[in-house]
């Protein structure tokens, strides 16, 4: 499966997406923004895939959006002569969500999205993997929260969700200042969960982290991130009620009955796929 801006395969049920326009720096062109939602609810929607892995090719994972992006066709931010101030505006509000969409499309999976990042990660790239389940990263990645640096505040994601990820402080001090962070540093600070030595290293190490996922349940592994998710954004208490009113409809005791069976019989565990998603009627 390719598209223009990405190649796809699913290998025992982990699906692997790959920016793949390495002579460009897999900029953020216009095709990338509809691509990649659409390839994350198709494989969402199939029920056999467990987990996905984001990777990239050439010398740098994503340098960002691309600036085109913003100056043609219904997306331009230079109104023509004939538009109204008022209307142009409000358009490009829409412009803004429907790219926060591209990603939010990552935490709206049934399962774990994971990216593993070598080179740089610029922009709209830290947009991108801050919307990811976990992050790794080869030895000379490194991120920069560009927008700052080119006169903008960053509007599609970073700000909103990579406070939740490291110390505010850490945060605020990359958003203000547009420095670089190192592969070493964004593991400190919790960024990434594990650096590797090269990015070949990296892209088989976690698919390897990928395929573990892929073998547990994955209707407890939905269940574990739709509550870690939910429990990010709501107080201790709504959560535990949350957890309470799911696992009154989703917890079915044959995933547990099967894993003992599996580990009493030394043999691995063989769970039913999650249903597909119901297509619109």
């Amino acid at each position: 499966m390719s598209d223009s801006c990405f190649d796809v395969e699913v290998t025992n049920k982990v699906g692997h997406i790959r920016l793949n326009r390495p002579d460009q720096l897999n900029s953020m062109v216009r095709e990338f923004w509809v691509e990649l939602p659409e390839i994350v609810r198709s494989l969402d929607a199939r029920g056999d895939v467990r987990a996905i892995v984001v990777s990239s090719t050439g010398r740098h994972f994503c340098a960002g959006m691309d600036l085109g992006v913003f100056t043609s066709g219904d997306t331009a931010i230079t109104p023509g002569d004939a538009d109204e101030m008022g209307r142009v505006r409000a358009r490009l509000r829409q412009t803004a969500l429907m790219l926060q969409e591209s990603f939010t499309a990552f935490e709206k999976a049934r399962m774990p999205v994971l990216a593993a990042i070598q080179g740089g990660c610029i922009g709209g790239a830290v947009d991108m993997v801050t919307a990811a389940d976990m992050r790794y990263a080869s030895a000379d990645a490194f991120f920069v929260i560009q927008e700052i640096n080119i006169g903008m505040t960053a509007d599609v994601g970073t700000l909103q969700r990579l406070p939740k990820i490291i110390p505010d402080g850490v945060a605020r001090e990359l958003a203000y200042t547009g420095r670089r962070m190192s592969a070493q540093r964004a593991l400190e600070v919790g960024l990434v969960n594990q650096v590797f030595p090269t990015h070949e290293e990296l892209v088989a190490g976690v698919l390897e982290i990928a395929s573990e996922i892929a073998s547990k349940s994955p209707l407890a592994v939905w269940g574990t991130k739709e509550m870690l998710l939910y429990s990010r954004d709501h107080s201790v208490a709504d959560g535990l009620n949350h957890i309470a009113t799911w696992q009154t409809g989703m917890f079915q005791p044959s995933d547990m009955v099967e894993s003992f069976a599996a580990k009493a019989e030394g043999r691995e565990t063989n769970f039913p796929d999650l249903l597909p998603v119901p297509k619109e009627f």
